[in-house]
């Protein structure tokens, strides 16, 4: 703890009067720039009010020795009774991160260093600027330098309240100007089709977006993907195997080709499938499942000569099966 012998001048003597007892305070809070005589000392009388120096910058404190304080009690017709030394403390709280930051992405929109408000500034460590708790600041960025190639900066910040000196403290770090795209919610598993819920928007580094990151959200509706996606991330072209064309449970058209002859027959779906995807189908009249190639909405190809993944059961054995069990 540092000691503070408050200017000479200010310790003119006066006309000699009678002194009255005054004790010094081991302890005093300031709220304001100044220190006064009643600050220092208690029954310091109808001289109280007087000031006798600047107080300590917000936040910080200093020590007026017992021999400075006999020398302030004689000067102002008092006489030391007892006390001291005393610290003298000012309260002050450090500027906020997000007030300084707000100021400096204005500062730096201004200078063309950041394109839009929703630039990210990142700071380098730095100590903020401390002035007193009620204060409302004045930020003003100083000083601006700023590199387009690294999107580097340095600066000085001054939090400027009205009969204060300027707070000052020097600023550096990066502007990154985020990139807005459709992200993953949860982890979307490979096969399945994007919903309108499965995506939200978000503000990225333009590190963390791939080049082929779709930006519209609309874009992504209904796709299939290729592989899975974790959440948080952006999707691209790459991971997209196009739109359903065959939709799980629901009707599809069962085309095989021979030549001169194409013959249809009615199935239902039991797996999604874009163009060219391999999806299993049951057929409604023999109840066999064969798997098909989706070329279309709603209808998918059989190949000539493809074996049913799985026959229906012959239901005469299995009656015969259920007499023989009685």
């Amino acid at each position: 703890m540092r000691r503070f012998l408050l200017p000479l001048a200010l310790l003119v003597a006066l006309p000699t009067e009678v002194a009255g007892q005054a004790i010094a305070r081991a302890h005093v809070t300031v709220d304001s720039p100044q220190v006064r005589l009643a600050d220092l000392f208690e029954h310091a009388g109808p001289r109280g009010g007087r000031v006798l120096g600047p107080a300590p910058a917000p936040g910080q404190r200093y020590v007026v020795p017992v021999a400075q304080l006999a020398a302030i009690a004689r000067d102002h017709g008092l006489t030391l009774a007892g006390g001291g030394p005393t610290v003298v403390e000012r309260p002050g709280r450090p500027v906020a991160r997000p007030e300084i930051e707000a100021a400096l992405r204005e500062a730096l929109i201004v200078a063309g260093a950041a394109e839009t408000p929703s630039a990210r500034v990142d700071l380098a460590a730095f100590v903020p600027p401390t002035v007193p708790i009620a204060a409302a600041p004045r930020l003003v960025v100083e000083d601006l330098a700023w590199d387009h190639a690294s999107g580097r900066f340095a600066a000085t910040l001054a939090a400027i309240v009205e009969g204060e000196p300027p707070a000052r403290t020097r600023l550096a770090g990066r502007v990154i100007d985020l990139v807005a795209v459709p992200v993953a919610v949860r982890r979307l598993v490979a096969g399945e089709p994007v919903g309108p819920g499965d995506v939200r928007m978000a503000q990225l580094p333009p590190d963390r977006v791939p080049a082929d990151a779709l930006r519209d959200p609309s874009a992504l509706d209904g796709q299939v993907l290729r592989r899975s996606v974790p959440p948080g991330t952006p999707i691209g072209a790459a991971d997209l195997g196009g739109r359903l064309l065959v939709v799980k449970d629901a009707p599809v058209t069962m085309v095989i080709e021979l030549p001169g002859l194409a013959i249809t027959a009615q199935g239902r779906a039991l797996d999604n499938g874009g163009r060219g995807d391999v999806v299993r189908i049951l057929n409604i009249a023999s109840r066999a499942v064969v798997e098909a190639t989706v070329i279309g909405p709603g209808r998918a190809r059989v190949a000539p000569g493809s074996l049913p993944v799985s026959r229906p059961a012959d239901r005469r054995s299995s009656h015969r099966r259920a007499e023989s069990l009685r």
